[in-house]
């Protein structure tokens, strides 16, 4: 059984995908074409090079997340480091671990950049500021003057994990470019055409939190917008969906956690797993791909084979 994927942008909160996925696996159905957001941008790239659920798994789960709002370099000055981070470089904490970490993971696959994936497998949602639109990376590439064949897909990943003001943007031929979740968090609809799909498209989206144990003092006005940015990335966790993206949409519900919140034990870790888990195995039970199609995609034509 084939599936296209949509992957929600969700931080830490994106463990939970793993649970799901592995559950999609377990039940037969296979990868086709693959798309995320933020950290859904890193599922959906591990997956489109082939990695199963189980091995993502143990791959993230040695990931030191807790590691990416480590203060470095002039964040270590006192006051004024994330005033001299975001007035010299946009953003208080840097990405490089992330990219190097999943970089140094896609050479020993032997994956490395958009070209080493099959035509239309993956697509990386990324915000251009500069500009004021939204990307989809590869597709996009070449109105920048960029070959997507040679282009990593660690580097993608990395822009569209950015987010504004906690993490550094990174540049592509002068535009700004940062978190997909800016413009479009759940592009659910990437795959749609106007004709019958010969499989389904399955979305994966995170519950907002319920609560924070511990509210995080806020100092200065750096730290606020950060505060502020958080917030408004939380929230759109909350955002309604029409009928049609609910019903293909896994909705993995019960996190207590923020996206942000990266300093989680492992035994929270493998709580959010298996929340994906319970959340998938609850949507195979009422999927039906012929009855989704009469419901919601009745006047499509036949797709030519």
């Amino acid at each position: 059984m084939r599936v296209d994927a949509v992957f929600e942008g969700g931080g830490i909160k994106g463990l939970a995908f793993l649970g799901a996925v592995e559950v999609l696996e377990d039940a037969g159905y296979k990868w086709e074409r693959l798309a995320g957001t933020s950290a859904g941008s890193i599922i959906a790239t591990l997956l489109a090079t082939g990695m199963t659920a189980r091995e993502i798994n143990a791959a993230l789960l040695k990931f030191p997340f807790e590691q990416l709002e480590l203060e470095k370099g002039i964040n270590r000055i006192p006051y004024l480091g994330p005033y001299l981070s975001v007035s010299f470089y946009n953003g208080i904490y840097r990405l490089d671990m992330l990219q190097d970490w999943l970089q140094s993971l896609l050479r020993k696959i032997g994956k490395v950049t958009f070209g080493d994936l099959p035509d239309d497998k993956l697509k990386i949602i990324v915000t251009d500021i500069t500009r004021n639109k939204m990307c989809i990376l590869p597709d996009d590439l070449p109105s920048y003057g960029v070959n997507p064949a040679v282009f990593p897909l660690a580097a993608a990943v990395r822009m569209s994990c950015s987010v504004p003001f906690i993490f550094q943007p990174t540049k592509l031929n002068g535009s700004i470019m940062m978190d997909g979740a800016v413009l479009s968090n759940y592009p659910v609809w990437i795959f749609d055409t106007k004709e019958r799909p010969r499989w389904p498209t399955f979305g994966f989206r995170l519950t907002g939190i319920k609560a924070i144990s511990q509210p995080k003092k806020i100092k200065g006005p750096i730290r606020l917008l950060a505060a502020i940015i958080r917030t408004m990335l939380e929230s759109q966790d909350n955002f309604s969906i029409d009928e049609h993206s609910t019903a293909r949409t896994i909705t993995i519900k019960g996190i207590t956690h923020a996206s942000t919140q990266f300093n989680l034990t492992q035994e929270e870790k493998e709580k959010l797993i298996q929340l994906g888990r319970d959340s998938a195995l609850n949507f195979l039970i009422h999927w039906n791909f012929e009855q989704y199609i009469s419901v919601y995609r009745p006047t499509c034509k036949e797709t030519k084979m």
